[in-house]
């Protein structure tokens, strides 16, 4: 509550510097657009020249065929069958599809930035799950081009090494040799990390050419398998042995004869067969003859979709392309469309034209079929290196996305790092260095199924990124892209999310136990950014419903809660006892409300704009679940008005007040002693990275001479206005002396005291009205909480008069009263009998006895002292006491000494809280 306006900027908001808001945002990026028209595009047609076909179809199309074209096809239908083989394309391509319509929804909702798929989601979902999905990623593409790299070598092994298919004198030493193959694959992989450096542009110019020769060599496979449709006995004659060895093959498929090792039947490819396909038509699944694994249908649909992934390939040119949000969707889907409909024909033709020994035992089986076997080991190099090279390439602009936002500290920095054409060569060296360890794995299958499970925790993210923005409502969510709905986003998340565990559990549960501990990592960062969390706009639409669910009119008081307003002036000396009311608030409402005192006439603009962020700060620090509501007014009074009707919404509305109290005595600066205690410095962040210290937030306590910004009279004032207003009240004092750590560390048990009778009328002692069950309730919550849970121990006083009550009658009757209300307490007996029977008896009928009783009622100052000092004797274990508060008096002449009553009842207590209910807050049924 301030005495004068503050005509001072807040170091947190200065007004003449908006740049945090969109329209500064929007109007920068349209001046910097009419300066590039006005000075030339040079510098934009320099690091964005592509297309939709050579910088979205080609790379993505490439990706997509990679290992599987003419690698792994023959093994999948020779394993699973046609039907099966059919089936898993189908489900992959089902995925892919609509993971495919989230991409393009979301990237035809606003600018893109390099970064790709990453920056689409981190930009939809906030910096906690997008930094984290960003990482999950960055390791699939990792994982991708070691699985690239390791079929681009298996296939020179094949063909050029022991038993090979295109040399007669073996130059490559065999697979089975794990650290020759090691090599070759680090010699193919320093290749595409000399092709990366030198910029990711040269290569999406030649994907172009790469593109055609992969589709002349997919043509000839084509046209073979109808050319050549006679029964071929494919002989491996002198390399047959080695061949044999080498791989292992079943003695059940082969057999010895005086040219070679041929099949039992004398033919492997029939041509295009109704038996042959009859033969293939279902699964059989055997051991790979590498890996010496039993196939099941989840690994080989991982092999399978391992090979698909690249469908985010195009999206992560975004930073190269001339119009992403049009190039994207329509690339990417028409590359999807196009493999798929040539994986289907080569499905088909391979499982009616070739037996399944063949399938089973011979990956390059489409080399012996071809008219010229050099077509297809040209279209394998093709794929595979262009595979490779594109998630290559992928994965540095991720790391260099990733580094470039600062979410994971410093450690990425290095990732930033680029050359003067903007070529991340770090982030391609950082990510080079990783795959050379994912080489490490060896075979393809291997590393297929963790590469397919982190595609697909990709997918799903970007399913599920797509779905919160639909199921937001937002209204700034209006992609270009329509052909999309909730229920594609869903399908397509659910897909990923079950292909995932069926996969690999194991993976799965990897990758997302990573993924939730980063998301953790990067929540508690409090990362200051202008991206938007989905989560705020999720939890938006939420709440609102819920609250609209909300009727105060069906509030039960079996699931009645405090819902409390802390009325606090500086928070600067009344830190403890926010955080004390945070305590005892059992999950309710929590609002922290100031008053500033002025007129909004005096100002060019609204000053609580410039309050709100340093109480926001504050919360932060203190670390309480509050909301701070900040109002201006001419009184304090009427500030305090406002507070209690407005704060709140529907049915969440603060049902009790609370105040600190007001006296003479000089104020704690206990938020610079908190600061001290916890021996560090907090900063709140502004949005520009600027961080103000705590201490400069909020103005200094009051000194000695400085009189309190309340008079006696106002003061009492705010107590009557929130009873008239039907709030419950609690008036807090001595909280500076309030230490909770000192309390957790304890090493004897600590008393929270409960005073249930009007001191002021003792004569009118009732345990049972509304104020009692409301201080036992509050007592008993804050038994509840950790800390005090502990250390400390509930006490119910009963005061008696030994000579006119029944002492054990009257004690049991509490015993059992507490019993019926749950709440565990000892009862402690007090005799009064030499305080009270010198008090006047009080006037006033029966019929009026409980008002009478609650109302002040002025006594002498020495029974006050006296009642004072028989409660200080009891408190030397006291950490926390709950007294009785009267209705202030209607008179305002008795404001003073209604006030000083209080002050001389509490003095020399530990810390107190004066308490008064209106309303029933307990309850003894089910």
């Amino acid at each position: 509550m301030d005495s004068t306006a503050d005509d001072e900027r807040s170091p947190l908001i200065t007004h003449s510097d908006s740049r945090s808001s969109p329209i500064w945002a929007l109007t920068r990026s349209l001046s910097r657009n009419d300066e590039a028209s006005s000075n030339g595009q040079q510098q934009q047609t320099t690091t964005r020249t592509l297309g939709l076909f050579a910088g979205v179809f080609c790379p993505v199309a490439l990706s997509m065929f990679s290992t599987l074209l003419f690698l792994r096809s023959g093994f999948v239908v020779g394993q699973a069958g046609i039907l099966e083989s059919v089936l898993q394309l189908v489900l992959a391509y089902f995925i892919l599809v609509m993971t495919v319509l989230s991409i393009s929804a979301i990237s035809t909702n606003g600018a893109l930035e390099g970064g790709g798929a990453y920056y689409m989601i981190s930009r939809a979902l906030g910096p906690e799950f997008g930094g984290s999905i960003g990482f999950l990623f960055f390791v699939a593409n990792v994982l991708a081009v070691g699985l690239y790299v390791t079929g681009f070598v298996e296939a020179m092994i094949e063909n050029f090494g022991p038993g090979g298919t295109m040399v007669d004198h073996a130059f490559l030493k065999g697979d089975h040799d794990f650290w020759y193959k090691y090599l070759y694959c680090s010699i193919v992989l320093f290749v595409c990390l000399g092709i990366c450096i030198v910029g990711g542009a040269v290569f999406a110019k030649t994907s172009l050419v790469i593109f055609l020769v992969v589709v002349v060599c997919l043509l000839s496979v084509f046209i073979s398998v109808f050319a050549k449709n006679s029964r071929t006995e494919i002989e491996y004659a002198q390399q047959a042995k080695h061949t044999f060895e080498r791989r292992n093959i079943s003695l059940e498929c082969f057999q010895a004869n005086a040219s070679g090792f041929v099949l039992q039947d004398g033919a492997n490819y029939t041509g295009l067969r109704a038996k042959t396909f009859k033969d293939n038509t279902f699964s059989e699944y055997q051991k790979d003859y590498i890996t010496k694994d039993l196939m099941t249908f989840a690994t080989v649909f991982a092999i399978l979709f391992s090979s698909v992934t690249g469908i985010l390939n195009g999206a992560n040119m975004s930073g190269e392309l001339k119009e992403p949000s049009k190039a994207i969707p329509k690339g990417t889907l028409y590359a999807v469309m196009f493999t798929f409909i040539s994986y289907l024909l080569l499905i088909i033709l391979v499982g009616g034209s070739s037996d399944r020994c063949l399938l089973l035992n011979n990956y390059i089986f489409l080399q012996e079929i071809n008219l010229w076997k050099p077509f297809v080991l040209i279209g394998i190099f093709a794929a595979t290196l262009s595979a490779a090279l594109g998630n290559l390439i992928g994965a540095s602009r991720i790391l260099q996305a990733l580094a470039n936002d600062h979410l994971f500290w410093f450690v990425l920095n290095p990732a930033t790092i680029t050359t003067k054409s903007g070529n991340p060569y770090v982030a391609v060296l950082i990510s080079w260095f990783l795959v050379q360890l994912v080489l490490l794995v060896g075979s393809l299958n291997a590393i297929a199924p963790a590469t397919s499970v982190f595609f697909l925790m990709s997918y799903a993210s970007v399913n599920l990124a797509c779905l919160a923005l639909e199921l937001a409502s937002a209204p700034n969510f209006r992609p270009t892209f329509k052909y999309f709905t909730w229920y594609t986003c869903t399908l397509g998340l659910i897909g990923c999310i079950v292909m995932c565990f069926l996969i690999s559990s194991l993976y799965s549960s990897i990758a997302i136990i990573v993924m939730l501990i980063l998301a953790i990592i990067l929540h508690f960062r409090s990362l200051p950014t202008q991206w938007g969390s989905i989560s705020q706009a999720l939890i938006f639409h939420q709440v609102r419903k819920y609250l609209l669910m909300l009727d105060s009119r069906k509030a039960h008081v079996k699931y009645w809660r405090p819902q409390i307003l802390l009325l606090v002036a500086n928070p600067r000396q009344c830190s403890e006892l926010i955080t004390f009311i945070n305590d005892i608030k059992k999950g309710g409402l929590y609002v922290i409300g100031h008053v500033k005192l002025g007129s909004l006439d005096s100002y060019t603009t609204d000053p609580i704009l410039e309050e709100n962020p340093k109480w926001l700060g504050l919360i932060d620090y203190l670390k309480v679940k509050a909301f701070v509501e900040v109002t201006m007014a001419n009184t304090v009074s009427e500030g305090l008005q406002h507070l209690l009707r407005l704060s709140g919404m529907g049915g969440m509305k603060p049902n009790t007040v609370c105040f600190g109290f007001v006296d003479d005595s000089k104020p704690k600066d206990t938020l610079s002693f908190m600061n001290n205690e916890r021996r560090r410095r907090f900063f709140t962040r502004l949005e520009s990275g600027k961080k103000v210290s705590i201490d400069n937030l909020f103005m200094n306590v009051r000194g000695d001479g400085d009189s309190g910004q309340l008079s006696p009279l106002e003061y009492v004032k705010l107590i009557s206005d929130s009873l008239k207003m039907q709030k419950n009240v609690c008036l807090c004092r001595h909280f500076d002396q309030l230490s909770k750590q000192s309390i957790v560390n304890s090493k004897k048990t600590l008393f929270i005291d409960v005073w249930p009778v009007n001191l002021f009328r003792p004569d009118t002692a009732n345990f049972f009205d509304n104020t009692c069950l409301f201080m036992l309730q509050l007592a008993c919550i804050l038994t509840m909480v950790p800390g005090w849970k502990s250390k400390t121990r509930l006490r119910v006083f009963l005061c008696l008069n030994a000579q006119t009550d029944n002492t054990l009658q009257k004690q049991q009757k509490l015993d059992a009263f507490l019993h019926q209300l749950r709440i565990e307490a000892s009862v402690k007996i007090v005799t009064w009998d030499h305080l009270v029977s010198h008090l006047p008896v009080m006037s006033g009928n029966s019929s009026d006895k409980l008002t009478l009783m609650e109302k002040f009622h002025a006594v002498p100052t020495e029974f006050i002292s006296s009642i004072n000092q028989l409660i200080t004797s009891y408190s030397s274990t006291t950490a926390l006491s709950f007294m009785y508060l009267p209705v202030p008096p209607t008179d305002v002449r008795e404001s003073e000494t209604y006030l000083n009553s209080l002050r001389l009842l509490s003095d020399n207590l530990p810390p107190t809280v004066f308490v008064h209910g209106l309303h029933p807050v307990t309850s003894t049924t089910l």
